[in-house]
């Protein structure tokens, strides 16, 4: 009893309870700070312009998707980010460059090495992180199954040379289908053929020969229609002046047999006017194309002569007294006539 109370009364004791005691206040400040720091740290985020936040509340989730400083309950409320950039992957070959599923087999029985890249982002972060445990390995296989689906469908020359396109096409589109019956919370935004090469060196020779006969083949029907194209107007041209040159003639043989018709007409009229003189006019005029040089002179039964043949015989000179030009057909006629009855016709 006395040793506590001397204990009690020690100055020393006293000092070390005290600092026990001061000991023990510091140490429960220092873990409120700390409780508060936490509490402080856990009460806000931030979310930057391309990610998306999905806050969860007694296992109730929500999305935020507007960027900047929010705040939220510690321990009570969780917050998932998700990134919404577009991102991508390869299907066919793997990060190294190795290739990896990319040999296919085409509608004609063709073994082909493609490769392809497929670019996504997430629409929906609620669904992305809740609707499927790994929102990328679903869309690969989605993406998988539609291209082998598609390049089933194609020929080996389609996939690697002129179907390109075509088959980007039809394969995003299968895909953007499945993701939407799927409705994993993301979206594909493009998907294209990085290279398309036959499984071996040999084959891969075989198709480089039967491309380059193939453009030797599109070369010479170029050229073939090209010679078509130079050699076609030329032909229509002669073709269309033929037609010309034959309508041509055919109007001048249309129009010479008018001539005649019109002529034999003008002659039967005369003709019949006066048959005898016709005649005879038509025979001196045949004569006369026949025998270019023929010269007829008819004398009368006074002795005076006439020139029939040639024309330009009419013409005599006025020395010639005992020559009677033939100047009229009342005179040819009468002469004519004397000419039969006296049988005096001369030929020089």
């Amino acid at each position: 009893m006395f040793g506590t109370n001397k204990a009690m009364n020690n100055p020393l004791h006293n000092m070390k309870n005290g600092n026990a005691g001061a000991g023990k206040r510091i140490v429960r400040i220092i873990v409120v700070i700390a409780i508060l720091l936490v509490l402080a740290g856990e009460s806000y985020y931030t979310i930057k312009e391309e990610e998306q936040a999905v806050v969860c509340t007694f296992g109730s989730p929500k999305a935020v998707t507007t960027p900047g400083l929010h705040f939220k309950i510690p321990f009570i409320q969780t917050v998932t980010k998700v990134n919404t950039t577009i991102q991508g992957f390869s299907i066919g070959y793997n990060s190294m460059g190795e290739e990896e599923d990319a040999l296919m087999i085409t509608s004609d029985y063709n073994f082909i090495l493609v490769d392809f890249y497929a670019e996504y982002r997430v629409t929906d972060p609620v669904k992305a992180l809740y609707a499927s445990q790994n929102p990328e390995l679903v869309l690969k296989n989605i993406a998988q199954n539609c291209i082998r689906t598609t390049i089933g469908s194609y020929s080996v020359d389609s996939v690697l040379t002129t179907g390109k396109n075509e088959i980007q096409s039809n394969i995003k589109q299968l895909i953007l289908d499945k993701l939407e019956e799927y409705d994993i919370g993301i979206q594909l935004v493009n998907i294209t053929i990085q290279d398309a090469t036959p499984p071996n060196a040999e084959v891969e020779m075989a198709f480089k020969e039967v491309e380059t006969a193939k453009q030797g083949k599109e070369t010479a029907l170029n050229n073939a229609n090209k010679y078509r194209n130079e050699q076609i107007p030329n032909a229509e041209a002669e073709a269309d002046r033929i037609l010309q040159d034959a309508e041509a003639a055919k109007q001048e043989r249309i129009n010479e047999a008018n001539g005649q018709v019109a002529r034999f007409n003008s002659m039967y009229e005369e003709y019949v006017k006066y048959p005898d003189v016709t005649k005879k006019r038509m025979f001196y005029e045949a004569m006369e194309d026949i025998l270019p040089d023929i010269k007829v002179i008819i004398q009368s039964n006074d002795g005076s002569t006439s020139t029939i043949l040639p024309l330009d015989s009419f013409v005599t000179d006025s020395s010639s007294s005992n020559t009677t030009p033939y100047t009229s057909g009342s005179t040819r006629q009468s002469n004519i006539d004397s000419d039969e009855n006296d049988n005096s016709t001369q030929e020089d």
